[in-house]
């Protein structure tokens, strides 16, 4: 029987043993020629009372329960403590034992033997979680150890929206307590990490993917910047790469498209419409005169303006879509899931402009397929400008 199963079955033994010592007789068996009274004197003076060996082996018992349920009521009873805002932090591959250390010394546990013993005789030894945790005070050890089995670790949240550009990204990341923070933009750089898909790629603009990630205080801004990437690989398939393929685009031809898409659409079912505009655009070898990359170029210039000026539309920039033909030289923004669709499949139209519906407050665009269709809706738009631009009587 090993240690871990006697100890386990202590209770048991003692309750049988002492059962069984009670019931014992002593031997009334005689020796070849010793006489009774003699054989009665030896059995008085070698064996002790029978009365004080029963209340040895009850006292016995009486203390080896006592111990089990002062173990037992430690693990239950709440312990108060002043580590609660403490983050405390357990790394991969710390065994039981240095745990159990580690939150005694930060006074989580105030006994760690009964929890040792605990976590001996059950399998939760084996199951406690890394990561990083905080403990409420007070706190029983059984809600210590539930908790690490369970890994409830200090988890927050941050929601990277659709057709933030790397330079937004990193700002968001910024203000998280999270290591490394300051050097986001830093880590936007790392290009090596998209190489396979993107050999032209510089930094890792338009493949930030925008979702919400979980983080923990231990989380670094870079693990948080190659957890988009790989949501990026996630959701751009091997089918959309055969897509784009098949479209004569290439990964990063695609995802500077839908970066475009992202940034002009404002309502979801636009952005196929959009997108059809693009690629006809394209085809036809026409500017395509797109705004958001005319605030992009300023951005690369240290300009952050949120208004296009007209000596804007001259900015010798690759990126100035009013001044050279083509799509810019990469992606401006971070598209989602459905930007990325309407690039690789753009409505049927044959649509070659867009702009804003003046008449409307939500973001909807007239699109027109000749520039005089189109400069009819520039002119309604105007004039809804100019009227909300009046101020009341």
């Amino acid at each position: 029987m090993t240690i871990l199963a006697a100890f386990r079955d202590l209770p048991h033994a003692l309750a049988e043993a002492m059962r069984r010592i009670l019931q014992r007789r002593p031997s009334r068996a005689l020796l070849p020629g010793v006489s009774p009274q003699r054989a009665h004197h030896w059995r008085r003076r070698r064996t002790p009372p029978r009365r004080w060996r029963r209340r040895a082996i009850g006292l016995a018992f009486v203390l080896a329960l006592g111990a089990l349920g002062a173990a037992l009521l430690t693990l239950v009873t709440p312990h108060e403590h002043a580590a609660a805002s403490r983050v405390i932090t357990i790394a991969p591959g710390t065994d039981a034992r240095r745990i159990v250390r580690t939150l005694h010394e930060q006074g989580i546990l105030a006994h760690p033997f009964p929890v040792l013993a605990y976590l001996a005789l059950t399998d939760h030894g084996a199951r406690l979680k890394a990561g990083d945790y905080r403990f409420p005070s007070p706190i029983s050890p059984l809600e210590v150890i539930r908790r690490l089995v369970r890994g409830e670790v200090i988890a927050e949240k941050i929601t990277i929206p659709e057709g933030l550009n790397r330079f937004e990204i990193a700002a968001l990341l910024r203000q998280l307590p999270i290591p490394d923070a300051e050097r986001a933009l830093d880590f936007t750089e790392d290009a090596t990490l998209i190489r396979d898909l993107d050999p032209e790629a510089d930094s890792l603009e338009g493949y930030l993917f925008p979702d919400t990630y979980t983080y923990t205080p231990s989380t670094s801004a870079r693990d948080l910047i190659a957890r988009m990437v790989r949501r990026f690989r996630e959701v751009f398939t091997e089918a959309d790469r055969a897509r784009a393929q098949q479209l004569g685009f290439t990964v990063r031809e695609v995802v500077t498209l839908a970066s475009l898409i992202e940034k002009e659409a404002k309502r979801p079912e636009e952005r196929p419409l959009i997108s059809s505009v693009f690629h006809n655009r394209l085809r036809r070898g026409m500017r395509l005169e797109c705004d958001p990359t005319i605030l992009y170029a300023a951005l690369l210039d240290g300009e952050d303006d949120r208004t296009i000026h007209r000596s804007d539309l001259a900015r010798r920039s690759p990126y100035n879509t009013y001044l050279y033909p083509g799509l810019p030289p990469g992606p401006i923004a971070s598209p989602g899931r459905e930007a990325l669709r309407a690039a690789l499949y753009p409505a049927q139209t044959d649509y070659l402009y867009f702009v804003v519906d003046g008449t409307r407050q939500d973001g909807a665009h007239r699109f027109a397929r000749t520039f005089a269709e189109h400069q009819a809706n520039v002119t309604l738009y105007r004039q809804a400008q100019a009227r909300f631009a009046r101020p009341s009587p």
